[in-house]
């Protein structure tokens, strides 16, 4: 179709995080026509969260029939164990879902077709393809923020396994640490997600922070207490990161999510620690996402166009270097 002639068109991109939604209007170019955040309401059950997105799909939707635009898919990703191919949210730690038939719910209540991803693999798909993984064959990407979960990348080939491939937050570093949300302990994410640094500083200091922003700021500013949880953290995500680099042998790491907004703070001790930890194995090179907090957005945009185009009508697909957009 001529691009005079698809100018009309968007799609509908839905990032669903364990604490906040970021949703678009995008057009062929993935270029924002609106856009909104919400609180994910994960507090109140996984009936309300469901009913969020709902509500979120249906308020963009308004907005591109009030602009004189053709929807043609909402493509909506979310966290956990996503089976792809079936359209379920098979598992959420966060969100409490388990064996969801996601996208049949949400065409249901929106009355659109809905492509159904996972939040991270989306991220990963849009930094290999527009970011900071453009051209590699063989990455990982990491997004940090109130879980911890990777995208992988082999040979050119993004690795799914059902939706099983990925679950980095729940390599265990502390066999007596922590319980998870997941039902295991000392799982990467009781230590080095967002949450798990926010709350062991309140526990070391006795003095609440906002959020893992706040330790950061004042770890730039000397502060001993933040400068040891921060230790903790950077530790044991090389370590996991050594554990994926020694069985995926990535060229490059990519470190993404609401964390990695850091940058060098974050970047530095992780290269250097990762580095201590590796031997014979393959050494990747460690950076931060190009996209920032819109990767997942903008996946979840890729997602939508390619189900628009027919190359899968209901899932996130096997080969994102295959899109046409």
């Amino acid at each position: 179709m001529p691009e005079d002639e698809r100018t009309g068109e968007c799609v509908i991109a839905l990032d669903v995080g364990g604490t906040g939604m970021k949703g678009a209007l995008l057009d062929r170019r993935l270029r924002p026509l609106t856009a909104v955040r919400r609180a994910t309401p994960r507090t109140v059950g996984p009936d309300a969260v469901v009913a969020e997105i709902s509500a979120v799909v249906l308020e963009l939707a308004q907005a591109a029939t009030d602009g004189g635009l053709t929807v043609r898919r909402a493509g909506v990703v979310v966290p956990g164990v996503v089976d792809e191919e079936l359209a379920r949210a098979v598992y959420s730690a966060n969100l409490g879902w388990r064996d969801l038939p996601l996208a049949d719910l949400l065409e249901d209540r929106t009355a659109l077709p809905v492509v159904l991803g996972h939040d991270v693999r989306a991220g990963g798909a849009a930094e290999w393809l527009l970011g900071a993984a453009r051209g590699a064959r063989d990455v990982l990407f990491v997004a940090i923020g109130t879980g911890i979960a990777a995208a992988a990348v082999s040979d050119g080939r993004p690795l799914r396994a059902r939706g099983y491939a990925g679950e980095l937050g729940h390599l265990v570093v502390d066999p007596a640490g922590a319980p998870c949300s997941c039902g295991g302990r000392g799982c990467l994410e009781t230590v080095a997600s967002a949450a798990a640094i926010a709350a062991a500083y309140t526990a070391r200091s006795g003095r609440p922070v906002s959020g893992a922003e706040e330790v950061a700021t004042l770890l730039a500013g000397g502060d001993t207490d933040a400068q040891a949880v921060w230790d903790r953290a950077t530790d044991a995500l090389a370590a996991a990161l050594a554990s994926a680099t020694t069985m995926l042998a990535p060229e490059l790491i990519v470190l993404g999510g609401g964390l990695a907004e850091a940058g060098e703070l974050l970047l530095g001790p992780v290269r250097k620690r990762l580095a201590e930890r590796l031997t014979f194995q393959r050494r990747p090179d460690v950076v931060g996402a190009d996209l920032g907090d819109e990767a997942g957005c903008l996946g979840a945009g890729l997602y939508a166009w390619r189900g628009a185009c027919d190359l899968s009508a209901r899932s996130g697909g096997d080969d994102p270097g295959t899109w046409s957009l």
